[in-house]
C-alpha cells in the first residue's frame, strides 16, 4: 500500500485518547475533520493517526498539504498531484480524480483547509459522491460542513502530565533538560500558564537555547499578558497562542523580527538562497541572513531539515501580520517574483546540459513559489507571467502539472495583445501547443503549431524556429506521419549529422524527433546509428531527458530487430533515467517496451507483471495512449501471446500483483530486474 505521509520531525508525545477518537471516527464515517485553533496540533495528530494504519485503505494514503496553496482554483490540481496523477487529458482535475479513484479504497488527507473552506467543501462533496470507497481526513480550524461529516475537536494536551512531557522532550532537544524537582515545578507552572498548547510549549522550549528555565519562567506572565490563574473563567487558548508567539517575537532581536516578517511571505518550504533573495536589504547581508536564520531555528520560529526550512502556519500568520504593519508586502512580493522568474530563466537556458537534473529537482521544489509568482505577475505584469510559465512548462509537463501549465498559459495570453508577438509569445505558443498535443487535442495543437512557427519569424530567439519544428514533427509522429516528421526535423537539426558543438536544446529535440521518425519509417540502421550518437552526447553531458528517449528508441529498434537482451537493457536504462525525472508518461511507454522485450526473452511472468506496472502508469496519465502508433500493434500481439502462454487467470494474477505495489517500487524493480517485491 502506498503512503505519502510527511515524516515526523521530532518525537510524538501523548494524545492516546485523541488517537483513539480519530481511529474510531474514521471507521464509522467517510469524512472526518479535526478542528481546533492554530497551534493545537491538528496536523501532527492527523499524521500520527494515519501512520498507525487507520482504516482499511488498500489503495493507499495520499496527503495533500494545502497551507502553501494561495490560489483556490488550483485546489483540485493540488489534490491530483498528491494522488500521484499526471493526467494527460483535457478533463478538469476533479473529473480526472473521480475517474482514477473509482472504487479504490483510499484515504485522502486534506491538511490545513481553513483558508479554502468553500472550495474544500465542494471538492470533498464531489469526491465522496463519485468514489464510494474513499475516506477523507481533513484538518481545519472549523468544520467543512460536508454531509455526514464527523467532527473531532482537538483541544490542548489533555493533562499537565502530557504537557510537561512534551515540554521536557523539547527542552532536552534544545540542550536544557529538566534536571531536578525545581525544574519540573517551574516547567509545570509554565505549562499551566500556556494553556497546554503544543505550539506554545514548543516555542517556549526553543527559548531555552538562549536563556535559562528560571529566566524563561520569570518573563512570560508579563510578556504573555495573561490574567492570573485564579481569574481564568474560560479557556484562553487563542489568546495564549497569539500572546506566546508575540512573546517569542519580543524576545527576538530587531534583525530576527525583520527576517521573520519577510520570510513569512513565502508559501511553503524554502532554502537559504530563496531566503536571501527575498529578505535582503536593510543591513541583511547574505552572512547576516544565514546567521539570523540559524537564530530563528534555535528559537523554533523556523524549522530546518537537510537544508530546507519552513514555518508553521500560525507562526507564518503572525509574521504576515507584522509584514503588513511594516508596509513591506508589495516590496517583498515583487522581490520574490523577480527571484523566481530569474530561476526559471536559468532553468530554461540550462535545460540541455549537465545541470538539467538539478533543475528538474529545483523547479519541483519551487512549485508553490512559481504559482505565487505567476499569480502576482498576472495582476502586475502579464508578460512576465507568460514568460515564466513558458519557461517551466517543459519541466511541469514531466512532473505531472500539465493541466496547470495550460491553464496559466491561456490565462496569461488572454491578458496580452496578440499583435505584440516576440520571443516570449513564441515560447508561450510552443508551450501551449505541447500541452494541447499531450492532452490529445491534435486539431487545436495544429493551429497553435502554425501560429508558433509564424511567431518565430519575427522573434530574435535563435532557438525559436527549431522549437516550432519540434512541435510540428512531434505532431506528425503522434498522428502516424513519420516521413513528414523526418523532413521537418532533419531540416531544423541542420541535416542528419549536426556536430555536437552545434547542438542547442531545440536542435537536440529535433534530432530526437528525427530518430523517432526514422524508426517509424522502418529505417532501423539509420535510426540506431543516430540514436547512439545522440545518446553518447547526452552521456558526456550528464543529461537525462533526451538520453532516456534515445534509449527508448534503441529499445524499440532492438525489439524490431530481434535483439532481445539489448532491448531489455535499453528499456531498463530508460526507467533508470525516468525515476530521477518523475516522467510518468515516459515510464508508461518504457514499461510497455520492457514487457515486450521480456516476453521475447521467454520471461512470461516478469513480462506480465511489467504490463501490470505499465497499466498503473497509463492510468495515472488518464488515457490509453501508447506513444507512437507502431507501439499499439506490438503491445497487443505480445499481450495475446502472454495470455495464451500463461492462461488468462495467471496473467490477471500477475497484473494484480503489480497493481498492489507502489509506483516507486515498480520503477526501481523494473529498472533493475529480479523478482517483483511482495505487497
Amino acid at each position: 500500500m502506498e503512503r505519502t505521509i510527511p515524516d515526523e520531525e521530532n518525537s510524538f508525545v501523548g494524545r492516546s485518547e485523541e488517537l483513539d477518537l480519530i481511529g474510531a471516527a474514521l471507521l464509522d464515517s467517510r469524512m472526518v475533520t479535526l478542528t481546533g485553533p492554530g497551534g493545537v496540533g491538528k496536523t501532527r495528530l492527523a499524521r500520527h493517526a494515519v501512520s498507525l494504519g487507520g482504516p482499511p485503505a488498500e489503495g493507499g494514503v495520499a496527503w495533500a498539504a494545502l497551507s502553501p496553496l494561495r490560489n483556490p482554483k488550483l485546489l483540485a490540481a493540488t489534490v491530483a498531484d498528491a494522488l500521484g496523477l499526471s493526467d494527460h487529458t483535457p478533463r478538469l482535475p476533479t473529473e480526472a480524480i473521480c475517474a482514477w479513484l473509482g472504487s479504490r479504497r483510499m484515504l485522502l488527507v486534506l491538511d490545513s483547509c481553513e483558508h479554502l473552506p468553500a472550495e474544500c467543501r465542494d471538492l470533498v462533496g464531489d469526491l465522496l459522491t463519485a468514489c464510494p470507497q474513499l475516506r477523507v481526513l481533513a484538518t481545519s480550524r472549523e468544520p467543512l460542513r460536508v454531509r455526514s461529516e464527523a467532527v473531532v475537536p482537538i483541544e490542548p494536551l489533555a493533562s499537565l502530565h502530557e504537557a510537561l512531557a512534551l515540554f521536557a522532550d523539547r527542552a532536552a532537544s534544545a540542550g536544557s533538560p529538566l534536571r531536578n524537582d525545581t525544574d519540573r515545578q517551574l516547567a509545570t507552572s509554565l505549562c499551566r500558564r500556556l494553556e497546554r498548547l503544543p505550539l506554545a510549549l514548543e516555542l517556549a522550549a526553543g527559548q531555552l537555547r538562549s536563556m535559562s528555565l528560571a529566566e524563561l519562567c520569570a518573563g512570560p506572565r508579563a510578556a504573555v499578558d495573561l490574567p492570573p490563574e485564579a481569574r481564568h473563567t474560560t479557556p484562553l487558548r487563542h489568546a495564549a497562542l497569539r500572546t506566546t508567539i508575540g512573546w517569542s517575537h519580543e524576545l527576538c532581536t530587531p534583525m530576527e523580527r525583520l527576517l521573520w516578517a519577510r520570510l513569512s511571505f513565502l508559501p511553503g518550504s524554502f532554502d537559504r538562497s530563496t531566503a536571501w533573495q527575498v529578505a535582503r536589504g536593510d543591513s541583511l547581508s547574505p552572512r547576516q541572513v544565514r546567521q539570523t536564520l540559524a537564530a530563528l531555528c534555535d528559537k523554533s520560529v523556523v524549522t530546518e531539515k537537510d537544508g530546507t526550512y519552513r514555518m508553521l502556519d500560525a507562526v507564518r500568520e503572525y509574521g504576515r501580520m507584522w509584514l503588513s504593519e511594516l508596509g513591506d508586502e508589495q516590496t517583498i512580493a515583487n522581490r520574490h517574483a523577480e527571484h523566481v522568474i530569474a530561476e526559471t530563466r536559468r532553468a530554461h537556458h540550462e535545460w540541455f546540459g549537465p545541470g538539467q537534473l538539478a533543475w528538474y529537482w529545483r523547479i519541483e521544489f519551487l512549485h508553490a513559489d512559481v504559482r505565487l509568482a505567476v499569480d502576482h505577475f498576472l495582476t502586475t505584469d502579464p508578460k512576465a507571467a507568460l514568460e515564466m510559465i513558458g519557461h517551466v512548462t517543459f519541466f511541469w509537463v514531466c512532473s505531472g502539472y500539465l493541466y496547470e501549465a495550460r491553464q496559466y498559459l491561456e490565462q496569461a495570453m488572454s491578458l496580452l495583445p496578440r499583435d505584440g508577438q516576440d520571443a516570449t509569445w513564441a515560447q508561450a505558443l510552443w508551450s501551449l501547443g505541447l500541452t494541447q498535443m499531450l492532452q490529445g487535442e491534435y486539431d487545436m495543437a495544429r493551429e497553435t503549431t502554425a501560429a508558433c512557427r509564424q511567431a518565430t519569424v519575427a522573434s530574435p530567439d535563435t532557438e525559436g524556429p527549431g522549437r516550432a519544428a519540434y512541435l510540428e514533427g512531434l505532431l506528425h509522429l503522434l498522428e502516424g506521419r513519420p516521413l513528414a516528421a523526418a523532413t521537418v526535423a532533419r531540416a531544423a537539426a541542420c541535416g542528419d549529422t549536426a556536430r555536437p558543438d552545434e547542438l542547442d536544446a531545440a536542435k537536440v529535440l529535433c534530432r530526437l524527433v528525427h530518430v523517432f521518425a526514422l524508426t517509424g519509417s522502418g529505417r532501423l540502421d539509420e535510426a540506431r546509428q543516430e540514436a547512439l550518437e545522440l545518446r553518447d552526447i547526452c552521456v558526456e553531458l550528464d543529461e537525462y531527458w533526451t538520453r532516456s528517449y534515445a534509449d527508448h528508441q534503441l529499445a524499440l529498434i532492438s525489439v524490431l530487430e530481434g535483439r532481445t537482451w539489448d532491448a531489455v537493457g535499453h528499456a531498463r536504462a530508460v526507467l533508470d533515467a525516468k525515476r530521477h525525472l518523475g516522467d510518468d508518461f515516459g515510464v508508461a511507454m518504457a514499461m510497455d517496451l520492457l514487457a515486450i522485450a521480456l516476453s521475447d526473452a521467454g520471461q512470461e511472468r516478469a513480462a506480465s507483471q511489467t504490463f501490470g506496472a505499465a497499466l498503473r502508469f497509463w492510468e495515472t496519465v488518464g488515457h490509453p495512449q501508447r506513444g507512437t502508433p507502431e507501439m499499439a500493434s506490438l503491445r497487443d500481439a505480445c499481450e495475446d501471446r502472454l495470455v495464451r502462454g500463461l492462461g488468462k487467470k495467471e496473467y490477471d494474477r500477475a497484473l494484480e500483483q503489480a497493481a498492489r505495489c507502489d509506483a516507486r517500487t515498480l520503477v526501481m524493480w523494473a529498472s533493475r530486474g529480479g523478482s517483483l517485491p511482495e505487497e
